[in-house]
């Protein structure tokens, strides 16, 4: 099998904003190799990030939109390739690595895609692609710990759920691919949660409304971290992740990039007057953010995330979620759009 064409799908994913770094060893040429097959690899490799009409990408291609069409749209429900249909004329173009083609492979991870990734992600990929900012992904604070009259409007995850029609759970990749290295976590795995606006019929598998917002409680009670896209519009997925397997959380913890994912615009607190010294709060804490000093439980601001689980799990109303003052609060991108120039800008890439 030539490399040429899998090392050129390379660049093209590491041109996008989210990166795809090449490392010494080039793993990211046998990562790619085990999703794509040659054709595959080829035509992907010559989408770039803006969504193009059929027809211009079979004139690049030197190939007719008869064939290009079928093969685009087997594509995308593979996860490699984003579409939209403007008008009845459909437009592609490349997915990102993470997230986007990674995340499709779900169905298909097997220990040799598990241990390809932990190897491209330890070899640098993890710093090439959770570094940069924006981040990939913010934190959302569980909604049990904030007060309602201050919560921020693109943090109400709740209200989100309650406008949208639809809902889909599938498994966590995460948890999956850590498992199949002999890492297997303890939280549940079907809690990625999907929702969108649109309204069809009912598909074998969808949550009703009810069903996908005592997901999202069930998820805090048992101490996942909501996390969603770092954007305020456009929102269409929140992942409850944990702190040994979810890699937004988990390159915090075993590499220190801090910027994996972008901290909510809370702190947690604890009153020492009312701590009991129970531990809890730090066994739920998914980023280590809680230390003990003299059998009293604090937090380390500069670890904290924001995400209220310490607030929610505390027996004794010991710990508490604050909005941080006004002038340290961060909002994120406007929209996807926007998340997109902003990295490209911050990576020292062109952007358009």
């Amino acid at each position: 099998m030539s490399e040429s064409v899998f090392r050129e799908l390379a660049r093209a994913l590491d041109r996008l904003p989210n990166g795809f770094p090449q490392t010494e060893s080039e793993i990211e040429l046998r990562l790619l190799q085990k999703i794509f097959s040659s054709e595959e690899a080829g035509l992907a490799s010559k989408l770039g990030r803006q969504m193009e009409p059929v027809e211009r990408i079979a004139e690049r291609v030197g190939a007719p939109v008869r064939y290009l069409r079928p093969r685009l749209l087997k594509m995308v429900k593979r996860g490699m390739v984003l579409f939209e249909d403007r008008q009845g004329s459909p437009h592609f173009r490349l997915a990102p690595f993470v997230v986007g083609i990674y995340e499709a492979q779900v169905d298909a991870m097997d220990e040799e895609l598990a241990r390809l990734f932990e190897q491209y992600m330890a070899e640098g990929g993890a710093a090439g692609i959770m570094s940069p900012e924006p981040a990939i992904h913010r934190v959302i604070p569980a909604q049990a710990a904030v007060k309602e009259e201050w919560i921020l409007p693109y943090d109400d995850v709740r209200l989100l759920l309650e406008k949208a029609n639809t809902f889909t759970v599938q498994p966590c990749i995460c948890r999956k691919e850590r498992a199949l290295v002999g890492n297997p976590c303890g939280f549940p795995l079907d809690v990625c949660l999907g929702f969108s606006s649109r309204v069809r019929a009912h598909r074998e598998g969808d949550l009703t409304r009810e069903q996908a917002l005592a997901l999202l409680d069930k998820c805090e009670e048992i101490g996942l971290v909501h996390s969603v896209s770092n954007i305020q519009e456009g929102l269409w997925y929140v992942c409850n992740c944990c702190g040994c397997c979810c890699a937004v959380l988990r390159y915090i913890n075993e590499k220190g990039i801090e910027s994996s994912v972008a901290q909510a615009n809370y702190l947690a607190a604890i009153d020492p007057e009312e701590c009991q010294g129970c531990g809890i709060c730090s066994d739920r804490c998914q980023v280590q953010a809680i230390e003990e000093r003299d059998g009293v439980f604090t937090v380390n601001e500069n670890r904290c995330i924001g995400c209220g689980l310490c607030v929610t799990g505390c027996p004794h109303d010991a710990a508490k979620l604050h909005r941080k003052p006004e002038e340290q609060i961060l909002h994120p991108p406007e929209n996807f759009s926007v998340w997109e120039q902003q990295r490209l800008q911050n990576r020292g890439l062109k952007a358009i």
